[in-house]
């Protein structure tokens, strides 16, 4: 608690101004968090915020270091800064299709327990939504973490879910819906070079890598392993019956 008060005395504002600063910052990460569909927000956006009227080189760094600390302690949120510009598995004639300038970017990740954000928090509307992400990051999760374009759409074909249909009675276009799920980091999209030209790899991001949905989607495969493992085990018992 020194240390930030310290920090906050090289400012030359009030304590009212700060907490109005802070207050801002909050209400405009929750407001486009909600408003982008959990897209990420640019860091530039919230710097804009507070040297619209501010010139303390350093305030907006302690401002956005606040909220981010508020988020979590009252909101239940973090504010993960997202890194684009990372390595991934084998950089070798690869090029990212995000733009590495957007590593300055952050998504708001529930840190609530799964049972209290189901209850109070998740839009039972957005089910649907939530299924197809399920699904998705489940492939590409059982694929190793990374997989190319068409072996997605190969086992999305599976489940009925096809990249020419624009008007899926739940999702709409489901390119879109694929799509979607880049623009919201749970997806990061890659162009690889090789002898055959190129192929897009789509690869786990930040999202899908947080612990909590991680955990939760090898919890469910390991359901899903077990029940058809017992199912198949029934099934060859009956001719042994």
């Amino acid at each position: 608690m020194a240390t930030t008060a310290e920090n906050f005395s090289q400012f030359d504002i009030s304590e009212e101004e700060k907490d109005k600063l802070i207050a801002e910052v909050i209400r405009y990460v929750l407001f486009r968090n909600h408003q982008n569909a959990g897209c990420p927000i640019k860091r530039d956006e919230l710097t804009q915020l507070v040297t619209k009227n501010y010139r303390q080189r350093s305030l907006p760094a302690f401002v956005i270091n606040e909220a981010r600390s508020k988020l979590a302690s009252i909101f239940g949120y973090e504010m993960r800064e997202l890194q684009r510009s990372r390595p991934l598995s084998t950089n070798q004639g690869r090029s990212t299709q995000q733009n590495v300038a957007d590593a300055k970017s952050y998504v708001i990740i529930s840190q609530l327990p799964a049972n209290v954000h189901t209850k109070y928090v998740e839009n039972v509307n957005a089910s649907h939504l939530n299924g197809f992400t399920f699904a998705v990051i489940s492939i590409v999760h059982l694929a190793g973490g990374k997989i190319a374009e068409e072996n997605l759409w190969h086992h999305l074909r599976r489940l009925g879910l096809f990249e020419s249909n624009e008007n899926h009675p739940a999702l709409g276009s489901i390119k879109q819906a694929l799509e979607a799920l880049v623009q919201q980091r749970y997806l990061q999209k890659d162009k690889v070079s090789g002898p055959e030209g190129n192929t897009l790899i789509y690869e786990l991001a930040e999202r899908a890598l947080d612990n909590t949905i991680s955990k939760g989607v090898k919890e469910y495969i390991s359901q899903v392993r077990f029940v058809t493992k017992k199912s198949i085990i029934w099934r060859s018992s009956v001719f042994y019956v």
